[in-house]
């Protein structure tokens, strides 16, 4: 920002001191009389000058510039825009491109060439054009010293050598040059000091040394130069106390020594030189505060940068009367305290008061911001990283319309974003990042057409990433990180085609990654979408991201194969896919992924050896393959041969590797081979023999039919099903939390929940332990239903016997999700308060009538193992998104043996089943 402000600020004022404004300046100043003189003066010397003894001086002159400026195109190398094409003997020197000659003698008085891509050296044959006033070779390729030979130049005013390569120290000689009024040496590789006879040219008037490799200290002689109106010292290797003299520029405006190693306090006489203009000091190591009435002495001042020192202190009041101001940067020190009200400074562009200690974490830290709404022409407003609280107003919305930048980042402002931002919509960055910002973002945040950067993480954000997010198409840099979003990723962020940089990590997204977002070839900085709840795979799309730097998803629920086409995402630096649940092997192109410095595949189910290609990244310094099922000898090149780099704890059979990962020898291969052959006859011998038992079991279980002679077992066993842990349970149902509870019964509670191992939603059914009979309960719906499948009857996905963090018993049935409810909520939903879209239609109540009997003739008639439910009533019949029945709850149904209709013995005896206590009205 520094950078950029100064050679604004700067640059045009630079090339505006020219010979003509400054003769043009002594001009108007004559008066009429002394005018009269200087014209009978010159025109006595003309007639003195063209006498007949004269003329062979001329033509002396002539010959001598002519072969000092055909010298000077021999030290050129190159000239790309055929720029000096036309220096050749055709044609008088007067006329060659960028020469100008004087029209009573023919004398060269100017050389322009600025800008034209010249490549050489300076030829000291220069030296020779004695009546030379101005030498401008600025913005071209010349290299080499500066030639001592200038300093023959006694008629040169204006000295331009800026934006080259020149190196060396400053020529010594230039103390000849006393007509000189304009010395430009910026840009370039100059070394050394500044030579004390620069002090004797009591002309000059514009000194600018920008953008060099200058040492030493600000000489104090530069307070001998009283015409000096320019002083551009920045960007070099200055040090010590700016020296007390300066105070002697009592006509300077421009005072510029940024970017430095100055130290000590600003002279307080400095505030005292009423005719500054620009004061840019920033980037050094000064300290000190600032004078209260600084600005009262400074009524001229149009811009102020002191940032990135150690100034302390308050903010000087009387700041608020300075209404030349265009210009205020004082960010990167110590400021403490209330910013003043600046609604005076109507002028103000550029207010950057970021990184300092303003602001008391109090409600009326931003009422200045109230006063900037009279300043129509600011488009940089910046205070993030103070002590800023409180809620920020409304009026925000009626900032300058010309605003571009609103940085608020890194402060305490608390409360909802106010709707009334959305009137800004000359926005191109707004960072309201890591402040304590709730609620959710506005919907005129959808009018931000020309937004390219929008910083809004770290507070407490919630509701869904909002759709017009893809109305936004200019965005470049969009981060949402460290917020409590929820529901799905917006398909539209894929109209986003400028997005180089998208986080939205540690929030609570869910669902799969919309395909669009691997579609933004534009993505080349990050994208990070860690610490999530999103499940799915990862396609093979996210191959499209060719030019993406760094790709985080870890932390989620993504499961199946990493996708080969990861080694297409040529420009990968940092991978990062830990804490999920992808399986299958490592993929062979990661190998190809020579730009990879930091891979994480920790903590899933990978299974397979370790590829030997990744050996050979030659760039890779981290890898983390720990807690997976790997196996087979580890590489000992590259990433491997330093164990300090390499995480492999928690796999299975991983040998070989160097010596500090402690891990055991691998079997030679002889072995192996010999190992191979055992195990290949053992497998046969395996397989034989479980083929004649599986054989065997079939035709004694067909025997056993026959004869009728087989009873159900006593013992109840859930081992049929798979089992889901807690964990994921409570992370699926956010903690069992009542958002999610969708139904109790006589033995728990029903929760909405989402698990890894399900692409849609499921009902888990938890069991209160703590009632008599839930126990039963459970084993006797974990017989009932495992091996039932009918399309009218609920099906058991999977079930959990495990303790919760409380170290209690905890036991759950997972089901499949029924939208629709139950049957009892679709007939009496005014009793259970509960609306739905539509009502019962007579086809519907005949569908489900036959759906319900279709289950009762399947579970009584057709079960292997048939089953009475002894508890069927509407609040167990439930309805599918397509309005089909399923009959669920079995906690109390008796499994029958489908011979002779015996029941088991752990079965309730009860006459009347149903829920304990109460027989309801419509009970089938």
């Amino acid at each position: 920002t520094y950078m950029h402000a100064s050679y604004v600020l700067l640059y045009n004022y630079e090339i505006q001191i020219t010979p003509y404004s400054i003769n043009l300046l002594l001009f108007h100043q004559m008066k009429p009389f002394s005018f009269c003189l200087h014209l009978l003066f010159l025109f006595t010397l003309n007639l003195m000058w063209f006498g007949p003894n004269k003329i062979v001086a001329v033509a002396l002159g002539n010959q001598t510039d002519h072969l000092a400026l055909l010298k000077f195109k021999e030290s050129i190398s190159s000239y790309p825009y055929g720029t000096l094409e036309s220096w050749n003997t055709s044609i008088h020197f007067c006329k060659w491109n960028g020469v100008t000659c004087s029209p009573t003698h023919q004398r060269v008085v100017e050389l322009n060439l600025g800008g034209y891509q010249l490549h050489g050296s300076l030829s000291p044959h220069v030296g020779n054009l004695s009546f030379l006033i101005k030498l401008n070779i600025s913005s071209n390729n010349f290299i080499g010293k500066i030639p001592q030979e200038l300093g023959q130049l006694l008629q040169l005013q204006q000295l331009q050598l800026f934006s080259n390569s020149f190196t060396g120290e400053i020529p010594t000689n230039l103390t000849y040059c006393s007509n000189l009024r304009g010395l430009f040496l910026g840009g370039n590789n100059l070394t050394g000091k500044i030579p004390t006879e620069i002090g004797s040219l009591k002309k000059l008037r514009a000194f600018n040394l920008w953008r060099n490799n200058l040492t030493g200290g600000i000489p104090s002689f530069i307070g001998n130069l009283s015409h000096l109106k320019v002083l551009v010292f920045n960007y070099n290797n200055f040090e010590g106390h700016i020296p007390q003299e300066v105070c002697r520029l009592t006509n300077v405006s421009i005072l510029s020594w940024g970017v430095n190693r100055l130290s000590g306090t600003i002279p307080s006489c400095l505030y005292n030189i009423s005719s500054l203009i620009l004061l840019l000091t920033a980037e050094n190591n000064i300290h000190g505060s600032l004078p209260s009435n600084m600005f009262h002495t400074l009524p001229n001042l149009r811009a102020f940068q002191i940032g990135g020192n150690q100034i302390s202190g308050t903010i000087p009041t009387s700041i608020i009367n300075s209404s030349s101001l265009v210009y205020i940067d004082i960010s990167q020190n110590s400021f403490v305290g209330q910013v003043p009200n600046l609604g005076r400074l109507n002028d103000l562009q550029y207010l950057n008061l970021q990184s300092n200690n303003l602001g008391g974490n109090s409600t009326n830290d931003l009422d200045f911001l109230k006063s900037l709404t009279n300043c129509g022409k600011l488009s940089l407003v910046s205070i993030c990283y103070n002590n800023f609280a409180g809620i920020l107003p409304n009026s925000i919305g009626n900032l300058s319309t010309e605003l571009h930048r609103l940085h608020l980042g890194f402060n305490e402002i608390s409360g909802k974003i106010p709707a009334e931002m959305g009137h800004l919509v000359g926005l191109i960055a707004l960072d309201m990042s890591f402040n304590h910002f709730e609620g959710i973002i506005p919907t005129t945040f959808g009018k931000f057409q020309k937004m390219q950067q929008l910083q809004l993480a770290g507070n407490k954000l919630l509701g869904n990433i909002p759709s017009f997010i893809g109305n936004l198409s200019q965005l470049y840099y969009l981060d949402l990180q460290l917020n409590m979003f929820d529901g799905n990723i917006p398909p539209s962020i894929g109209n986003c085609q400028q997005l180089q940089y998208l986080d939205f990590s540690q929030n609570k997204l869910r669902g799969t990654i919309p395909l669009e977002v691997f579609k933004l070839s534009s993505l080349s900085n990050l994208l990070n979408l860690s610490h999530n709840f999103l499940s799915g795979i990862l396609p093979r799309e996210v191959g499209m991201l060719k030019n993406i730097g760094a790709l985080d998803v870890s932390e989620n629920h993504l499961y199946g194969d990493i996708p080969t086409t990861i080694g297409e995402c040529t420009s990968l630096e940092y991978l990062l896919l830990q804490a999920n649940f992808f399986n299958g092997t490592i993929p062979s192109t990661l190998a190809s992924l020579k730009s990879l410095r930091y891979l994480d595949l920790s903590r899933n189910r990978l299974t397979g050896s370790i590829l030997d290609g990744m050996q050979n990244i030659s760039v890779l310094k981290h890898l983390n393959i720990s807690y997976n099922m790997l196996e087979g000898e580890i590489p000992i090149g590259g990433v491997f041969g330093d164990a300090s780099q390499v995480a492999i704890i928690g796999n299975h059979n991983l040998c070989g590797g160097i010596s500090q990962l402690h891990l055991p020898p691998c079997p030679l291969k002889g072995k192996i081979q010999a190992q191979h052959h055992k195990i290949k006859l053992i497998a046969v011998i395996i397989s034989v023999i479980s083929f004649l038992l599986i054989l065997s079991l079939l035709i004694t279980i067909y025997w056993m039919r026959r004869r009728n002679q087989k009873r159900f077992s006593d013992s109840p066993t859930i081992d049929q099903l798979a089992m889901v842990s807690y964990q994921d349970l409570h992370r699926g149902t956010n903690g069992f939390s009542t958002e999610n509870l969708i139904g109790s019964g006589g033995f728990g509670s029903v929760y909405k929940g989402n698990i890894v191992s399900e692409d849609s939603f499921v009902a888990v059914k938890v069991l209160n332990l703590q009632k008599k009979g839930a126990y039963k309960s459970f084993i006797v719906e974990c017989n009932a239903l495992k091996n039932i499948r009918h399309r009218n009857v609920v099906k058991i996905l999977t079930c959990c016997v495990s303790t919760d963090y409380k170290g209690q018993e905890f036991k759950a049935l997972v089901f499949d999700y029924m939208k629709n409810g139950s049957l009892e909520q679709w007939l009496y939903p005014g009793f259970l308060n509960v609306e739905h879209p539509t009502t019962l239609t007579l086809g519907h109540r005949l569908n489900i009538i036959i759906d319900v009997a279709s289950a009762l003739q399947y579970l009584h008639q057709e079960c292997e193992q048939l089953v009475i439910h002894s508890d069927l009533k509407p609040s167990n019949v439930l309805l599918d998104d397509d309005m089909v029945a399923h009959v669920s709850d079995f906690g109390i149904s008796r499994l029958v043996s489908a011979i002779g209709g015996t029941s088991h013995k752990n079965t309730s005896t009860i006459a009347l089943k149903g829920t304990v206590g109460y027989t309801p009205p419509g009970m089938f």
